[in-house]
């Protein structure tokens, strides 16, 4: 049988690299799952707080190291903040992490303006050649002040995918969720609180899965051709 190449001149063929399955099943670090969670109130008894909280201690008890980042102080999107202590804090976090959990209230039909700002100071552009966000594992929630509502969850899921990160399919919408805490700050036992427990298992067996493996699933042809072609142009360009 002759073997013959597939007639594709659009393709830079060296740059179409088979699937290794020696990456793709790589072996998993030995640490415990690195997990940064968000929330986007700052008020003095914030659910979207008290739900992330409650969260982190079953994320805890399955095994995770948590870190939540206090939003306080972070200032407004802008190029000349950039080097601002919070949004360095942020920064390092995001990068530290292997999942995420992005926990906001549902205002006017949206996340909040500080959730956002949270998410718009993590750049898709690798951070010492790391990107912050890209290829890590995504759980979501959101709280209510009335009916349940997965308007903010549906829009923080479009952004998980901007940022490039393994958004999973289980969420958590509390309703009324002035309803669903103690004045310890602690969630009553609920459909909505083993709704939480099931995401946050979600969260842990995708983790386990990908972490390992993170870098390669992420690896894209488009990109390997454009860094060849920026190499190239970088070589030949002519003495200045």
């Amino acid at each position: 049988m002759t073997d013959k190449k597939p007639n594709m001149p659009n393709l830079v063929a060296d740059q179409l690299h088979p699937i290794d399955h020696s990456q793709l099943f790589a072996a998993q670090p030995a640490h415990p799952v690195r997990v940064l969670m968000l929330y986007g109130s700052l008020r003095q008894r914030s659910f979207s707080r008290l739900l992330t909280e409650e969260a982190a201690r079953i994320l805890e008890a399955l095994g995770a190291e948590v870190k939540l980042f206090n939003p306080k102080g972070l200032p407004l999107v802008d190029e000349d903040n950039v080097d601002h202590e919070k949004v360095q804090e942020l920064r390092e976090l995001s990068l530290w992490s292997e999942a995420q959990v992005w926990c906001s209230p549902e205002r006017h039909g949206n996340m909040t303006g500080l959730m956002k700002t949270q998410i718009d100071w993590l750049p898709l552009a690798p951070i010492g050649g790391v990107r912050p966000t890209q290829g890590r594992t995504l759980a979501l929630m959101q709280v209510c002040g009335g009916s349940q509502s997965f308007n903010t969850i549906n829009q923080m899921r479009v952004l998980g995918r901007w940022m490039r990160m393994i958004t999973i399919p289980n969420q958590s919408s509390v309703p009324k969720a002035f309803n669903e805490f103690d004045e310890a700050g602690r969630m009553f036992p609920s459909p909505y609180y083993n709704r939480v427990v099931d995401v946050m298992e979600e969260l842990m067996k995708f983790t386990l899965l990908t972490r390992g493996t993170a870098a390669y699933l992420v690896d894209r042809y488009s990109e390997r051709v454009e860094s060849r072609e920026e190499l190239s142009k970088r070589v030949n360009m002519k003495a200045i």
